[in-house]
Formats: C-alpha cells, sequence, structure tokens
C-alpha cells in the first residue's frame, strides 16, 4: 500500500472554501478587521500577504473572493519575506472576526460538535487536503481552532456571569 487510509477523514465534515453556501467559505461575506472593511475574508488574507501596496490595493478590489484568491496567487507578483510564517495568524484572525460578526456561522460552527473539518481542495496542500489527501489541511484546522476558542470564550464568559450572580 503506498499511502496509509485515514479512516478519521471518512466521518468529517467536508467543504470548499470556494462554495458560497458553505458556512465555511471564505470567500462571501464582508468583515471588519484593522479599521478597514474587507469584501472577504479571502480579500483580507491575499491583501495583507501582498508585497506591494499596489497589488494589496487591487486584490482587495477585487469583485469576490475567488478573484482575490487568483490575484494572490499570480506566480510573478511577490509576497512578503514572512508571508508563510502569518498566513495562518491572518487567517485565524479573519474567520474568527466573521464567525463574530455572523451569528448563522458562530452557530454552524458550534453545530459541527467535536466532528474534523476538512477543507476538500485537490490542488492547495497547505490549506486542503490536495488530490492525494496528504494536504496539510490547515483551513480545517484553522476553523477547529476558532471553534474551540468561541467555546473557551462563551466558557469563560458563563463563569464570570456565575460569579457576578454569587456575589
Amino acid at each position: 500500500m503506498l499511502f496509509a487510509h485515514d479512516p478519521s477523514k471518512e466521518d468529517a465534515l467536508k467543504f470548499s472554501r470556494f462554495d458560497a453556501d458553505s458556512p465555511f467559505s471564505t470567500t462571501t461575506r464582508q468583515i471588519q478587521l484593522e479599521d478597514q472593511s474587507w469584501p472577504s475574508a479571502e480579500h483580507y488574507l491575499q491583501a495583507s500577504l501582498a508585497r506591494s501596496p499596489t497589488w494589496a490595493e487591487k486584490i482587495k478590489a477585487a469583485a469576490d473572493g475567488k478573484a482575490a484568491y487568483k490575484l494572490g496567487n499570480v506566480w510573478y507578483r511577490r509576497k512578503r519575506d514572512n508571508w508563510k510564517k502569518l498566513r495562518r495568524v491572518l487567517m485565524t484572525r479573519a474567520l474568527y472576526t466573521q464567525a463574530m460578526m455572523y451569528p448563522e456561522v458562530k452557530q454552524a460552527l458550534l453545530e459541527t460538535g467535536e466532528e474534523m473539518l476538512l477543507e476538500t481542495s485537490a490542488y492547495d496542500h497547505y490549506w486542503g487536503l490536495g488530490r492525494d489527501q496528504r494536504g496539510l489541511n490547515m483551513l480545517g484546522k484553522v476553523w477547529m481552532d476558532v471553534r474551540k476558542k468561541i467555546r473557551e470564550d462563551e466558557s469563560t464568559s458563563l463563569d464570570s456571569s456565575a460569579d457576578q450572580q454569587n456575589d
């Protein structure tokens, strides 16, 4: 056998970042972050990674999230020197903001329980699973981190409310 079978992926919730109908899309919901309005989390990520401020503005003005993704990944346009270290942090900030701004996204995320979330891109081995299913699934991991953070925030909020009532 060339690759080991991973049965945990069979029961996981699968999504595409480009699926406009998915609550886990990075391309469809406007967010407010860093004192700016961004057409989508994808616009924010790609523009933030661009080296040239002019190119970043072009990405921000892209017609939709898919176009922002394409502009941000043009091979001849350079990204910031530290873009590989920043991309997960920036996406986490964008998706946490999205979940907090849109109750339906937050609810959908919390309703996944402890379910594994998998981004199904066949061509993106960093954010998705990749064709051979050996990708890092970083977008799924970011959503699961956001889910954990929201639960922690809610638990802390409940604990402090209970403490106030006992005083």
